[in-house]
C-alpha cells in the first residue's frame, strides 16, 4: 500500500513539473517575443528621432532665412497649449461641480 501512495505522489508531483516546464516555456517565448518589440520600437524611435532632428535643422534654416524668432515661436506655442490646457482644466472641473450638484440633489 505504502508504494501504491509513493507511486500516486510522485505521478502527481511529476505532472506538476511537466505543467511547470509548460508554463516556463510559453514565459520564455513570451520574454523573446517582448525583446524583439523592444528592439524593432527602439529602432523606430531612433528613426523618428533622427527624421525629427532633420526637421529641426530645416525649419531652423528656414525661420533664419526668413527672419523668424525661433525661440520666440517656439515660447508662444507653449503658451498657447498651457492656457488650452488650463481652459480644458477649468471646464473639466465645471463640469465635475455640476454632475456633483446633480448627486447631491438626488439624494
Amino acid at each position: 500500500m505504502a508504494l501504491g501512495g509513493t507511486a500516486k505522489k510522485l505521478q502527481k508531483v511529476a505532472e506538476m513539473a511537466e505543467d511547470v516546464y509548460k508554463k516556463l516555456n510559453e514565459l520564455r517565448e513570451q520574454v523573446v517575443e517582448v525583446r524583439e518589440t523592444v528592439n524593432e520600437t527602439k529602432s523606430r524611435v531612433d528613426r523618428l528621432e533622427a527624421e525629427n532632428a532633420e526637421q529641426r535643422a530645416i525649419l531652423e534654416a528656414i525661420a533664419e532665412e526668413q527672419g523668424v524668432d525661433l525661440d520666440a515661436a517656439i515660447a508662444q506655442a507653449h503658451i498657447s497649449e498651457a492656457e488650452d490646457d488650463a481652459a480644458g482644466d477649468e471646464t473639466a472641473d465645471a463640469e465635475d461641480d455640476a454632475s456633483s450638484d446633480a448627486t447631491t440633489d438626488d439624494a
